[in-house]
């Protein structure tokens, strides 16, 4: 396992934003999947694997940065209709604690902030290990999931199908593939 030989003790890491990705999808018009990112992020990250429940996870996401690839889309998204990016422009999550599961999988607890109203959420977390990249930096890897209803969020826009059902689902899945080099 050379990844423990690299890193044995607490640290502190920043978002490496260039290789790392936020992620969500959601239910469209029943039989679909929408997919989209953010593009602007950043983060904070304490780590120590010798006591995992002793780490914290900062992350702060530009709400106006919402990419589905489809620029009508982004602009409806980043409207008062779902992200009310002009008034709240900032996404955030800030864990609460950390549990450690099996391995290398935690439990990672903490309040996530969209439109200005907080709920706690749990991120399914795995710890992906550290390298050492060509430029003698230490980077850590995490990947995390999560699913939320949106409408807890204030995030209500919808519209009926003809057909029975709604346009988009109220549960969001959420996905997070994050390198974080050491400080």
């Amino acid at each position: 396992m050379a990844e423990a030989a690299v890193q044995t003790r607490a640290a502190t890491y920043q978002v490496d934003t260039a290789h790392s990705f936020v992620e969500f999808s959601v239910k469209h018009l029943v039989v679909a999947t929408a997919r989209g990112r953010f593009t602007s992020f950043d983060g904070e990250l304490t780590f120590d694997p010798a006591d995992p429940s002793a780490g914290s996870v900062r992350v702060s996401i530009d709400a106006d940065s919402v990419d589905t690839r489809d620029a009508k889309r982004d602009e409806h998204l980043r409207s008062n209709d779902f992200f009310g990016a002009g008034d709240d422009p900032q996404i955030t999550f800030a864990s609460t604690r950390i549990e450690p599961r099996r391995g290398d999988d935690y439990n990672v607890f903490g309040n996530l902030t969209i439109r200005g109203v907080t709920k706690e959420v749990l991120l399914d977390t795995t710890f992906n290990g550290v390298a050492v990249s060509p430029w003698g930096q230490h980077v850590a890897s995490f990947s995390a999931t999560t699913e939320i209803s949106r409408k807890d969020f204030g995030v209500n826009w919808n519209a009926a199908l003809e057909g029975g059902g709604v346009m988009v689902s109220d549960n969001v899945k959420i996905s997070l593939d994050i390198e974080a080099i050491q400080q």
